[in-house]
């Protein structure tokens, strides 16, 4: 019997262990989507202890410790930080095949080298022994950083996010790059008026305009996408629950737009047609630069108006959707390729229902200008496990190149997640390793073992072309 968590872990043949050792383990990490705070890095903050980085803004342990029947006060509330870990740390043991359980001894020993396993009769200790780590000038943010081998770093911003954090990183001459990202969804969320009125009357004082119509606000927007690639940006990024591609005209938007400024109820048919004029501009704007457009597609968000209303968003209320996504994702990328105006691509899927979906779509906008134009992203957020994961490496292997696949990311808050690129980086190899041992691929250790490292690192570095950005 396998030891848990060793040097061979998910490693289950020779020649797995073999190509992750000798060709994938050692490679530096892109990591091209995070959500990390761009002013603890600038800041290169210490964080007080393990709870601090650990559990603070991590969601997917706050619903792993309400489904164990933790009180709120100890996951997002008012108790104390210790006995918040220790409230995690008695829910631990309960998440056997949970995700949470490797990710949670992965990071334990990667970055603290504590190989107990968390549970409450170890809590106090190892919530003793990371704080004082945490505490020490190796453990600053920018040390985490550089000690797991990272090269770049993209957050993830809002147009209106001035980015002085990113600039002063830059300037300190920190070795990690530190890049933003365009997240507009704010900019054309018509469910909520009031809340975008608003969002246009900040982005008004910001660029010192009048935005009285359409056309001046796209020219305000465009203003903060220029100020983006200034600075560094190469990728913008989009969560929607699907793509928006409604026929409309300039007419009907620019009438659209006043009932937006006038706060008037828009229709249905309205709201899309709007959504799909923002999303069709922004991805002309992408083109015109060179960036890559990353569109997140699937997410039911907030379905618990209670705990959206006394918590907020981004709290652990979302879920997995099934909504259509053929159709309109077809229609949007075509047009854009009709013009020749379709930038590189990533589609990141949440409903496994639709890996194969989504993997034949890339083919369909391949042009051979680029390998790997359009790309089936990782598995993202409810399908970043291990079974997500190589559902989504076989169904792209099946119809697509996993080959020219752009690799990992963490999309996470945490400074503590970059294992999980070592975790997809296993899973990788597994997969190569069984089929050779399998005889379903030839015993060509150089040749897939080069596959393997574009796949973890390469493809990513010539994809992005980050080095632009320096």
């Amino acid at each position: 019997m396998k030891s848990f968590l060793d040097e061979n872990f998910l490693l289950h043949t020779k020649t797995a262990q073999r190509l992750y050792h000798e060709y994938a383990a050692g490679l530096p990490i892109i990591d091209y989507h995070s959500h990390l705070p761009a002013d603890q890095i600038a800041a290169d903050i210490n964080f007080e202890n393990i709870t601090s980085v650990w559990l603070n803004g991590d969601h997917y342990k706050w619903r792993a410790m309400r489904a164990n029947g933790v009180n709120e006060a100890y996951v997002t509330g008012s108790k104390t930080d210790e006995e918040k870990f220790e409230k995690w740390a008695a829910t631990v043991p309960y998440t056997l095949r949970n995700p949470l359980y490797h990710w949670t001894h992965l990071e334990l020993q990667r970055y603290f080298d504590i190989k107990e396993l968390l549970s409450p009769a170890t809590a106090k200790q190892i919530y003793a022994d990371c704080t004082k780590k945490l505490q020490s000038p190796g453990y600053s943010v920018r040390n985490i950083i550089k000690g797991k081998n990272v090269e770049v770093i993209c957050t993830t911003d809002d147009p209106l996010d001035n980015l002085a954090d990113h600039q002063k990183i830059k300037a300190d001459g920190y070795a990690v790059q530190v890049l933003p990202t365009f997240r507009p969804d704010k900019a054309m969320n018509t469910d909520d008026l009031f809340t975008l009125n608003l969002y246009i009357d900040r982005l008004q004082g910001l660029t010192d305009t009048t935005i009285d119509s359409f056309e001046a606000y796209l020219n305000a927007l465009k203003s903060r996408h220029d100020y983006f690639a200034a600075n560094g940006c190469r990728l913008s990024d989009h969560g929607l629950e699907q793509v928006y591609a409604e026929d409309y005209t300039d007419t009907e938007i620019a009438g659209i737009f006043i009932k937006i400024r006038g706060t008037q109820i828009l229709t249905v048919d309205e709201a899309l047609k709007f959504k799909s004029a923002m999303l069709y501009n922004f991805a002309l704007w992408n083109h015109q630069k060179g960036w890559v457009m990353q569109l997140h597609l699937g997410a039911l968000r907030n379905n618990n108006t209670r705990g959206l209303s006394e918590l907020g968003p981004d709290t652990g209320w979302d879920s997995i959707g099934d909504f259509s996504q053929g159709r309109a994702l077809s229609k949007f990328l075509n047009r854009l390729d009709t013009t020749n105006q379709l930038s590189k691509t990533i589609l990141y899927n949440l409903n496994p229902a639709d890996n194969e979906l989504m993997a034949a779509m890339t083919g369909n906008f391949n042009d051979g200008s680029v390998a790997g134009k359009v790309q089936f992203g990782s598995a993202w957020w409810f399908l970043d496990q291990k079974d997500g994961m190589t559902k989504q490496l076989n169904a792209l292997s099946n119809i697509g190149l996993l080959s020219r696949m752009v690799g990992m990311l963490t999309d996470s808050r945490s400074f503590l997640s970059f294992p999980r690129h070592e975790y997809f980086r296993r899973l990788v190899c597994n997969l190569f390793g069984d089929d050779i041992e399998n005889g379903e691929l030839p015993d060509d250790i150089a040749w897939t073992g080069k596959i393997i490292q574009d796949i973890c690192y390469y493809n990513a570095k010539n994809y992005f072309n980050f080095d632009q950005s320096k």
